[in-house]
């Protein structure tokens, strides 16, 4: 029997580690316009937080800006270069990053249950974490690049809050176009961005050579031992300067590793760095300035183009973040973390780029929500940092796993690097729980929410399966009883069913039987199967069997990163039988009633929650990308 998958399908790039694609110009500069926009907005608020922690506890001398500068400098060095675009891009799912990514690379080298489930709820944790922090981003990237009119127009600084909000709308009213129509300018403004902070940066270098001092990590850590608890609070803030490292390694399915490295190596890292020290040097010159270093740097003439240039910049940053939180929807979803949304392919051509309406819409409105309770940068700062510093903890866990048993680092190698990761990712972390009064609740609260969500929804839909594999007839039974039961009419047509277990036969089948007792002439038994990979090789795709006389079942798989489309998927397969027409193909699916038993697994308000959620999920039909007009739902009842 011959059959050959989907034309669609993306061929995986290779095992893990190898993805070796070419840096050239057009994907270094498409990672400049996606990937760095949000760690390269931090500049607008990073430091001038920093800064404002220290002088609240007393006055900030030349010898606290050293300090502090110290710390942005190692931190961005320790955390970005080191562990994400050193160390944790190099765990790459073929060719694919993410915390969703690494969790399953992690998985498959998982032997016992107990340690795979553990490593799913540490990535399902940080993945929770990643969309807080895709509200909070946006929120704080554009209202700090706003804020930057009470430096030119102090009062007009009541249109801050108002100024935000539009931008906002406008930012997630656009979202359905998709990225590919609007990113193509997306790495030239980025360019001239990082170009711009780092000639701000150099002219104040320039008038105060000695801030380069602070390239030395003894100043760090004479901060550290002479304030103390001061430094310990000051860290909270420190880590604002890190808060895209996690976008270097979503992102890299999109442009690859060494696209990605060259540009941070080799443009925005020195960017960043120049401009952290310039802003240093403004307030040693002049400590009046931590009122806003960031727009200060410029003379009086550029501080309004700052101004554009900064607003246009964040709404990239969090493009960034917006789009990232489609992809991690997307692959939750397949990994059955998820209830099915509605997913829009915005180009034709590219797979990845997506837009979900009901994700795009509670990303707006928490954004907007946030910018109205908070007002300010400096107050959204106090949330911002949890969500990030808790995906950096899931991300170092994950990795070490990885590192110890696929890449065969010894015990003591793998604790040395990753444990010291861990212990520098603990106290920015710790430091940050200081801050849940005054915001930080924020992440937290909306992370258990969506982790008791996940898991809810998970386990619902186990207990759902299981109770259908109870009572469903094994395929091998069925169609030995087949040729003996007359009261069955075989009608001409193609009748595809839907089957979760691929050895029962589907419940929509049984009914079709029960209630019309017809048969189609032509029949395929067909299970989608979402694998924990991100893409599955083309000659792995399809699995086909003839189980009866023009009865065929059918096995679709794809990854996390991929979405399903019957139609076409069926219509490449290629069967024995010459009367198959899956163009004029009937499918029919089975609409569940969910009751709760008695007794019962799971509990009212879990089944209360469970049932709301399946109530809102788009139908498989929408999902599988299924012609209504040639679907047939029959209604079964379902006890849980």
């Amino acid at each position: 029997m011959s059959l050959t998958a989907s034309a669609s399908v993306q061929v995986g790039k290779g095992a893990a580690g190898h993805d070796a694609r070419p840096a050239g110009f057009a994907a270094i500069l498409g990672a400049l316009g996606v990937v760095f926009g949000d760690i390269g907005t931090s500049p607008l608020y990073a430091l001038r937080t920093t800064a404002q922690v220290v002088s609240d506890h007393g006055t900030i001398a030349a010898s606290e800006v050293l300090g502090v500068e110290s710390l942005l400098f190692w931190t961005l060095m320790l955390i970005v270069t080191v562990k994400y675009v050193i160390l944790v891009m190099r765990a790459d799912y073929n060719g694919e990053g993410g915390i969703i990514a690494l969790m399953s690379l992690a998985q498959q080298t998982a032997k016992r249950r107990s340690v795979k489930l553990l490593l799913g709820m540490t990535g399902v944790i940080g993945a929770c974490l990643f969309f807080g922090d895709g509200i909070i981003s946006p929120a704080v990237s554009v209202i700090s690049a706003i804020e930057g009119i009470e430096v030119s127009f102090p009062a007009a600084s009541h249109l801050v809050v108002p100024l935000s909000i539009v931008v906002l709308i406008g930012l997630f009213s656009i979202q359905f176009h998709g990225t590919g129509r609007i990113g193509i300018i997306f790495g030239p403004v980025m360019v001239v961005w990082f170009l711009m902070i780092g000639i701000l940066g150099v002219l104040a270098i320039i008038h105060h050579p000695g801030i380069l001092l602070a390239l030395s990590p003894i100043y760090a850590i004479m901060f550290i031992a002479q304030h103390g608890y001061l430094s310990f609070l000051a860290l909270g803030s420190v880590v604002l300067a890190v808060t895209g490292a996690e976008a270097l390694y979503a992102d890299m399915s999109h442009f690859g590793r060494r696209p990605i490295r060259e540009a941070w190596l080799f443009f925005v890292l020195p960017c960043l760095a120049l401009n952290y020290f310039g802003q240093g040097a403004l307030l040693i010159s002049d400590p009046a300035t931590i009122s806003n270093p960031f727009f200060l740097l410029g003379p009086q003439w550029l501080q309004v183009p700052m101004i554009i240039i900064s607003t246009i910049a964040t709404v990239i940053a969090s493009q960034a973040c917006i789009s990232g939180g489609f992809s991690l929807c997307r692959q939750l979803i397949q990994l059955g973390y998820v209830p099915r949304m509605r997913i829009i392919h915005t180009n034709p051509t590219e797979e990845s780029q997506i837009y979900l309406p009901g994700l795009n819409h509670s990303l707006m409105v928490g954004a907007l929500l946030l910018v109205i309770a908070f007002r300010s940068s400096e107050a959204l700062a106090s949330a911002y940092g949890i969500a990030v510093t808790g995906t950096f903890l899931c991300t170092c866990i994950l990795a070490a796993v990885v590192y110890r048993d696929r890449y065969k680092w010894s015990p003591w190698a793998t604790i040395a690097v990753f444990g010291g990761f861990f212990i520098i990712d603990g106290i920015f972390f710790a430091s940050n729980t200081l801050k849940i009064i005054e915001g930080g609740w924020v992440p937290v609260l909306l992370a258990a929410v969506l982790i008791l969500m996940m898991f809810t929804w998970k386990k619902g839909r186990s207990l759902v399966l299981a109770r259908q594999q109870h009572d469903a007839v094994p395929v091998a039974a069925f169609m030995a009883r087949l040729p003996h039961s007359r009261s069955i009419i075989r009608v001409p047509g193609t009748g595809v069913f839907m089957t979760a277990n691929p050895e029962f036969i589907p419940t929509s089948l049984l009914q079709n039987l029960k209630h019309n007792k017809v048969l189609h002439e032509h029949v395929i038994l067909l299970t989608v199967k979402n694998l924990d990979l991100p893409q599955v090789m083309t000659d792995q795709r399809a699995e086909v069997a003839e189980v009866a006389p023009n009865i065929y079942r059918v096995t679709l798989r794809y990854g996390f990163m991929e979405m399903p489309n019957l139609p076409p998927a069926l219509a490449q397969l290629q069967f024995e039988s010459t009367g198959f027409d899956v163009s004029q193909a009937s499918y029919f699916v089975s609409r569940e009633l969910l009751v709760r038993s008695q007794p019962s697994h799971i509990s009212r308000w879990r089944m209360a929650l469970f049932l709301l959620m399946t109530k809102n999920a788009t139908p498989i039909t929408d999902f599988l990308r299924i012609p209504l007009d040639r679907v047939v739902e029959l209604g079964v009842r379902i006890g849980i």
